[in-house]
């Protein structure tokens, strides 16, 4: 299995800085994703959430839908049906 953070910032940089900064000693962390605009979302991320397979591609699936409705972008629905196509191989 690939890294859960390199997952994250492949599907998310060619847009977006991404950023991870260990949050908690429980394992959690907060994501960041900027653009040229500034910060584009903000997530902290539970570590079951980045150690499940399952549950990783239900926030990055989650994290795509939200900068899909704030940034109103057809690049963003793209990438969507593009990351779901790669998820279900």
């Amino acid at each position: 299995m690939n890294s859960p953070f390199q997952k994250i910032s492949d599907v998310f940089q060619p847009d977006y800085n991404v950023n991870f900064s260990i949050q908690k000693p429980d394992g959690s962390i907060l994501l960041t994703l900027t653009d040229t605009a500034g910060v584009a979302v903000k997530r902290f991320i539970s570590s079951s959430q980045w150690r499940d397979q399952q549950q990783l591609e239900r926030l990055i699936t989650s994290l795509q839908f939200s900068l899909a409705i704030e940034r109103g972008g057809q690049t963003s629905s793209y990438r969507l049906t593009k990351h779901s196509h790669s998820a279900a191989q």
